[in-house]
């Protein structure tokens, strides 16, 4: 039986059509997959069917019973939520201050807001908590959870909408494997129980419960397919980097304002740190002038608070031996002395720009470190970062906001934006979040020029062994908030 159909459904942005006449069908019991390089429409599509988009063409369910449009529900990639005062004013910083962040509502508030309209969710609720393995996190503020902490959280509290139609946004982003594998069966199992999902995800891995895959291109044709996902997962060459760089003008920007007079960039000496529990345990960690590093582990292992006491962002790196550029926390310098030198891009750092800042601003704010602009810039800044964007070639972003860019499109301008002041270190925290394979391709290649152009030190944070540039030569992977080997 016919449970959904799209018919021609288009949809047309600032005079671009972004999705074109797209047509496909799903029966009862079909799992579909949508899958295409970046910029194809993908999330459009998923937005389209939710009633999230303004499109023409139809979308009907069950010959069209409202009740049932009412039960689509859609999680998008990344999490959004308020603060005990009803506001959306978190700094970045704010998971790593104690007393800020508690500011953040509990995982098991949350929940609690979640059914309390709804006493038939609440019987469902201790249910999706086992699945899903929520129990252990109810006294984590929401401002703390890792990645795929959240990723988990957001699709319970979809499920206790009781949906019909559950669309997912790339729902394994950011998930190490063992995680990517849990929720792949989790979901399996909640196909089982009669809902229909359809979810934005990578063409070079398939969940196992897909039946369909509809392909979008770039040009905006399509394909739809009853599939095999052993047989589509099948290894596959990757695309080649097609990034041309203009070298000159790359030395040209690495030479300037050079700040590399340091024997260690990081030196950690027997570092703790403990909100309720221990999240890093007698961490000794150096790296120095020139070396390139790959930082790993499971989700919620303790990097984001290792890279947060790098980073100058964790105030309890002055309870620790911590030596950042030669010189210890806590010995007069500022965070404006560390920032300087640290270029830094993260998977929510784009979620802290107001709504209405440009690409411009948002890349001209690093050459002052803060979340936007807040001072007037000269020709002399303001050619810098045009150059910045002309080298990765989105200088014709200028004057867009950042929220309306494809995932893509802001990684490439937080990255102009982590360069602009041409620092020593760069911390990139899973950079490639977003990008297509020919884009993830293109990305090494521009990090492995400037790395060794501009001699710069590096810590590398991925999930994904294809990802991580060739310059990395060391690594170093946490478990439970421990080094291993």
């Amino acid at each position: 039986m016919e449970v959904l159909k799209a018919e021609r459904l288009t949809v047309q942005q600032a005079g671009q059509t972004i999705l074109n006449a797209i047509s496909f069908s799903i029966q009862t019991g079909e799992q579909w997959a949508v899958v295409g390089p970046a910029g194809s429409g993908k999330t459009t599509l998923l937005k389209a069917i939710a009633g999230r988009q303004h499109h023409s063409g139809h979308v009907t369910f069950h010959d069209n019973n409202p009740a049932v449009r009412k039960k689509v529900v859609l999680v998008e990639q990344q999490h959004h939520f308020k603060n005990l005062s009803n506001t959306t004013n978190f700094y970045y910083q704010q998971r790593f201050n104690s007393q800020d962040s508690e500011d953040a509502i509990t995982v098991e508030e949350d929940l609690q807001i979640a059914t309390s309209k709804n006493p038939a969710a609440k019987d469902q609720l201790t249910e999706l908590v086992e699945l899903f393995d929520i129990r252990k996190l109810y006294s984590e503020r929401l401002i703390q959870l890792s990645n795929g902490e959240n990723k988990r959280l957001q699709i319970v509290k979809a499920l206790l909408l009781q949906p019909a139609f559950l669309l997912l946004d790339n729902p394994f982003i950011g998930l190490d494997v063992n995680s990517r594998q849990r929720l792949e069966q989790v979901l399996d199992e909640v196909g089982k129980k009669g809902i229909h999902i359809i979810m934005v995800t990578s063409a070079a891995h398939l969940p196992f419960f897909i039946t369909h895959v509809l392909s979008l291109s770039a040009d905006g044709t399509y394909t739809t397919e009853a599939i095999s996902p052993s047989v589509w997962n099948e290894p596959h060459a990757r695309p080649a980097a097609t990034f041309t760089f203009d070298h000159e003008l790359l030395r040209q920007l690495t030479s300037i304002n050079k700040h590399a007079s340091f024997e260690y960039a990081v030196k950690m000496n027997h570092v703790n740190i403990q909100y309720d529990h221990k999240i890093l345990d007698d961490i000794n960690w150096e790296i120095r002038n020139g070396e390139r590093w790959s930082l790993s582990g499971p989700n919620g292992s303790g990097k984001s608070t290792l890279l947060s006491l790098v980073n100058a962002d964790n105030p309890q790196a002055y309870a620790n031996d911590i030596y950042l550029f030669d010189r210890k926390r806590g010995t007069g310098e500022s965070i404006w002395d560390i920032k300087k030198k640290t270029g830094f891009v993260s998977p929510e750092l784009h979620l802290y720009f107001e709504k209405g800042t440009n690409c411009f601003d948002v890349v001209a704010s690093g050459l002052f470190d803060t979340i936007g602009l807040f001072r007037r810039i000269n020709e002399q800044q303001s050619a810098l970062v045009v150059k910045w964007m002309q080298l990765l070639k989105i200088e014709n972003l200028q004057r867009k906001f950042l929220n309306q860019l494809s995932n893509s499109q802001q990684r490439l301008v937080l990255l102009a934006r982590a360069l602009v002041k041409n620092p020593p270190l760069l911390i990139l925290d899973e950079p490639c979040q977003g990008l297509d394979e020919e884009q993830t391709s293109t990305f090494k290649e521009i990090i492995n020029e400037i790395c060794i152009t501009g001699n710069k030190t590096l810590i590398y944070v991925s999930h994904y062994a294809h990802e991580i540039p060739e310059c990395v030569t060391k690594f170093i992977k946490l478990e439970n908030g421990k080094r291993v080997e």
